[in-house]
């Protein structure tokens, strides 16, 4: 038998292998464990959905959000797109052998400057290869930190090998003069150099080397496409094109699964869900940016995926070969796979979510596990009494309703009462500016900017109830739904156009999460957008610069979740004051710690506490002498932080109002 017709019989038979072994494994991964999971709702936008397939897999968008990185992975990303025909003339040069072993595929042979592209991006390539292994055998991020090293590792040699060989064909073809593009591919030409003076036979051999051992690493890389993170080069665009687009304030209905709600096994998710456990490209930009991972304690954002891909693929198999161990059926999703304390530790910032490169989600499915823990009963003991607080009194700090208001007894004049008379704005104050005796002074001050301003106000007084933004993420779903019944009850009774508000976290809820037909088609306020609509139409006017050198930290449910970013910056230069941004702002900040009902809970086991790392980086910045903050609980914690980590006395932790007032 020729060579040549072996050569095609050898590629016919390894074709089909690899090809039978990927559609098997893709197979058992996607379409066998994805069935076993919930149906998805219907979707639908699907022009938008298209231009993020465009936009965020093809553009690469969210990785140049680490930008080294990302611009070696949009080389190789295009670089390996670039060279598919290059790729798909070795396979079918192979195929063919037996009848035209000078096979060249149209275009690809004849077009020079698709030639020239393919050799520019396969040196791109190498140089994007080389730079990635630097960063994992090198530098070693603490970012890959848990992820399968040896896998990825793998995987870069794998394209490394791809393309090396390539070019040696493309070289030596050229240095033997049977290359009719040789002057459009310059660094194959200087490759194929390296072996001018070899005889015509030894060419030979390296030429047909270089192209078994391309074939073999080609379908080599196929057949371990679907065994890992790398899985993610199938899924990665029917992930982003199937995302989220709700608002990301909004948290999907709750399961229920036979009168219990919460996620307490792998098939309880829904297919969409499982989807991004098997997108998840363990590349740890979650990890990096997690506020409870930083501080010490047990939750990893990548983890947790990785986690539930292992149950999900693990669990599968058992189901599929009776003969295996059937522990792994045995084992808890919740307490087992996924720890108590990996779920209590996370604070959702949403900065997981925020930082993935495809939109993968982790705050949902975490919640969707803590609501499991909560029908259970298990949470620490500070969080059971703040459920119950919040399920007796309306507040978490178990004080009567009746006390709710007491702050206004000191202010000048009658507060308005919006369930007796017609007001403009209804101000719902919030739990933390209601009842925390350490920041009620803020909260008075709030309402003499407001009256300063003549703006036509009024409260809720004792019906207000804590509105349970972070009662829904505690996992809370059935008391979620008390408080926001009890809330619903007392707006109907109010006559108002606005609600404002100081709390982002009940900005979140009220403007994202309250049924629609409460809210109707007035608007919810941050307090920072009132007044900076106040400002911008001459309503309120600021007469004395403070030039102050301050920093801003941008809480996460008014910044990550909502995109108010700019107000609150526009109201500190109005004062006066020269605004030095942190390392970490707009959507990185770094979360306070308090989100997620982290506020009520034990601190546990931990190191740095994200509130104290965030007042350590506020006060690391040149003549910066106060932290202004629109948030409550940031108030709070930074208050706090401040004192415990001795900074009290370098660094003024303030809210954006006293700014104002003091302007004023």
């Amino acid at each position: 038998m020729e060579y040549h017709t072996a050569k095609s019989i050898v590629v016919v038979v390894l074709l089909l292998v690899s090809l039978a072994v990927f559609g098997l494994r893709v197979y058992r991964l996607l379409g066998a464990n994805l069935r076993r999971g919930q149906p998805n709702p219907p979707f639908g936008s699907w022009g938008e959905r298209l231009w993020g397939v465009i936009k965020f897999v093809g553009g690469q968008w969210r990785l140049f959000r680490f930008p080294a990185p990302g611009i070696a992975h949009f080389i190789i990303f295009w670089g390996f797109l670039a060279l598919v025909l290059t790729i798909l003339q070795a396979i079918i040069e192979g195929l063919v052998a037996f009848s035209n072993p000078e096979f060249v595929l149209p275009v690809v042979g004849s077009f020079g400057p698709l030639a020239l592209l393919q050799d520019l991006f396969a040196t791109l390539v190498v140089v994007a290869v080389v730079y990635a292994l630097h960063l994992r055998l090198i530098v070693r991020r603490q970012r890959f930190e848990g992820s399968h090293k040896a896998q990825a590792v793998m995987v870069l040699l794998f394209i490394l090998a791809i393309v090396v060989s390539l070019q040696v064909i493309a070289g030596i073809r050229i240095e033997a003069g049977e290359d009719t593009l040789a002057v459009w591919r310059p660094i194959a030409t200087a490759v194929g150099a390296l072996f001018a003076g070899l005889s015509a036979s030894a060419m030979e051999v390296i030429e047909e080397t270089a192209y078994w051992t391309h074939l073999a690493v080609v379908l080599a890389f196929l057949t371990e496409l679907p065994g890992g993170k790398h899985f993610h080069v199938v899924t990665s665009i029917p992930a982003v094109l199937l995302r989220n687009l709700d608002p990301p304030g909004r948290l999907p209905p709750a399961p229920e699964f036979d009168g219990e709600v919460g996620v307490s096994s792998i098939e309880q998710y829904r297919r969409r869900q499982m989807l991004d456990f098997y997108t998840c490209t363990e590349c740890g930009r979650c990890q990096e940016v997690c506020p409870a991972h930083a501080s010490g304690l047990p939750l990893s954002p990548k983890l947790l995926m990785m986690n539930l891909r292992d149950n999900l693929i693990q669990s599968g198999e058992a189901r599929r070969d009776e003969r295996r161990d059937g522990a792994v059926l045995e084992k808890e999703l919740v307490g087992d796979v996924i720890s108590d304390e990996v779920l209590w530790a996370c604070v959702t910032c949403f900065a997981c979510d925020q930082e993935c490169p495809l939109f993968i989600e982790h705050v949902t499915p975490i919640v969707d596990m803590r609501r499991h823990l909560v029908m259970e009963g298990r949470m620490d003991g500070m969080l059971q009494e703040a459920m119950a607080n919040l399920g007796r009194y309306g507040n978490s700090f178990g004080q009567s309703e009746r006390s709710r208001a007491k702050w206004t007894r000191v202010i000048d004049g009658k507060v308005k009462d919006a369930r007796r008379e017609p007001v403009e704005y209804l101000w719902f104050v919030g739990d933390y500016a209601s009842y925390n005796s350490a920041i009620t002074d803020v909260t008075r001050t709030t309402a003499e900017v407001f009256r300063h301003a003549e703006l036509d106000f009024g409260l809720m007084f004792d019906a207000e109830r804590n509105a349970g933004n972070d009662v829904r993420r505690v996992g809370e779903e059935g008391l979620f739904e008390m408080l926001t019944e009890a809330n619903t009850v007392a707006l109907e009774k109010c006559e108002f156009q606005t609600i404002v508000t100081t709390d982002p976290h009940t900005y979140n809820v009220l403007k994202i999460e309250y049924p629609p037909e409460v809210i109707g088609q007035r608007s919810v306020l941050h307090y920072s957008e009132l007044l900076d609509q106040m400002l911008s139409d001459g309503r309120l006017q600021l007469r004395r610069g403070l030039g102050y050198r301050v920093t801003y930290h941008d809480p996460c449910y008014l910044g990550r979740y909502n995109g108010v970013y700019d107000a609150p910056r526009r109201i500190i230069e109005a004062t006066g004051c020269d605004l030095i941004e942190m390392p970490r702002s707009g959507d990185r900040a770094l979360c306070c710690g308090a989100g997620g009902g982290r506020i009520w809970m034990e601190e546990g086991e931990t190191g740095e506490r994200p509130a104290i790392m965030r007042v350590k980086e506020a006060a690391a910045l040149a003549g910066v002498d106060t932290l202004v903050v629109t948030c409550p609980k940031d108030l709070v914690m930074f208050r706090d932080a401040a004192k415990s980590s001795g900074y009290a006395d370098r660094l003024a932790v303030r809210d954006l109002i006293e700014l104002v007032a003091e302007a004023l």
